[in-house]
């Protein structure tokens, strides 16, 4: 098997779960968040950079390569992680969030998805087969299955549907996926329908998939919700195969999601708000760009011991992005990627002590007050 997870530790008063998950790039400890290299790079980064916060297993996504440099020239080139220079594991997504995201621009069918690109309009087909070929020739430690999401909200009519279209379509997938040295997950679809999520869940498991995405969660339904789910559907998941969380990497929902024994999480919101001037601090967020911190010669997190806290003040980084320097959103990139993975880092720690909750309390005591 290409990628397995092992079991270290479970947590005594929660669901949450320490664990090693053994890849061809490596292993790496769980639970994780992978940093989102949408375009084979994390945004403003380097690689080195990258595994300087902490980051240890990078997303990079299917639709958008695909249409640019193309699959087939990434595949010449040696393959994703030799094309970016990045020797841990790589993930790939299988473009269908966003295919689906792409809304009047794409058709739906049984065959697949029919869609007119968002660069130039050109017309283009995604099969599960299809996805398939183009997640083999990138090469990642782990692809996942193509899936339709349910948008929030929708009827349960609709639910029912796609549902039956991503356990379909995951059947194709598993036929047409040969590559040994990759593993190829399975997505769990049923919207926000408890009974849905556990018939996905039962069909997938069906297929002996080597982990389980959990798709179609925050994508605009309230986190109350998401947790609801949660507690239905991940008891019901294999204890020893991985568990993901996709597209969910807000600090609340890291901490909610771990506790709920999730094992692996993605999502481009440290990036995409670093580069609208935001960053995460240990007293909530703070949107450093405002005239409030033209003058305000602190660090942007007084506990934080990222290279751009080190270094450089609120005034400083303000001055960079209001002035438009690329020098300003990396170094909020990079504060970004830190926070989140100092925060993984001290989650393992209290699951290791058996004292998740008591962090939890902590955390949102300082992060809600701030």
């Amino acid at each position: 098997m290409a990628v397995k997870i092992i079991i270290d530790k479970e947590e005594k008063h929660t669901r949450a779960r320490l664990g090693r998950l053994s890849t061809p790039h490596g292993e790496v400890e769980t639970p994780i968040f992978m940093p989102v290299g949408t375009q084979a790079t994390v945004k403003t980064m380097t690689p080195e950079e990258v595994k300087d916060t902490g980051g240890r297993l990078i997303l990079s996504n299917t639709y958008h390569l695909y249409l640019r440099p193309g699959h087939e020239l990434v595949k010449e080139a040696g393959g994703l992680h030799r094309f970016m220079n990045w020797n841990g594991p790589i993930l790939t997504d299988s473009g269908g969030f966003q295919v689906f995201s792409l809304g009047p621009l794409r058709t739906i069918t049984e065959e697949g998805v029919t869609f007119r690109s968002h660069i130039d309009g050109s017309k283009h087909l995604f099969t599960p087969e299809k996805v398939m070929e183009i997640e083999q020739a990138l090469g990642a430690d782990i692809a996942m299955a193509f899936d339709e999401c349910a948008p929030y909200p929708c009827d349960k009519e609709y639910a029912v549907a796609a549902l039956e279209r991503t356990t379909r379509w995951a059947e194709r997938c598993k036929a047409s996926h040969q590559r040994k040295d990759q593993a190829l997950f399975g997505i769990i679809q049923g919207g926000v329908f408890k009974d849905l999520r556990e018939r996905s869940a039962r069909e997938l498991m069906e297929m002996d998939f080597p982990g389980y995405g959990i798709g179609g969660l925050s994508v605009g339904e309230p986190k109350e919700i998401m947790y609801e789910v949660l507690d239905h559907l991940v008891p019901l998941m294999p204890r020893d195969k991985p568990r993901y969380l996709m597209g969910v990497g807000s600090p609340d929902c890291l901490i909610e999601g771990v506790i709920r024994g999730v094992d692996m999480f993605d999502c481009v919101l440290p990036t995409r708000i670093a580069r609208n001037g935001a960053v995460f601090t240990h007293r909530g967020r703070l949107t450093v760009r405002n005239a409030e911190f033209a003058r305000d010669f602190r660090p942007m997190d007084e506990q934080c011991d990222c290279y751009a806290c080190r270094n450089y003040s609120r005034a400083y980084i303000r001055h960079l992005i209001k002035s438009e320097e690329i020098l300003g959103i990396r170094l909020t990139t990079i504060h970004n990627l830190h926070f989140i993975q100092n925060l993984m880092k001290k989650i393992k720690e209290a699951i290791r002590e058996d004292k998740l909750l008591e962090y939890r309390d902590e955390f949102y005591k300082q992060y809600n007050e701030g």
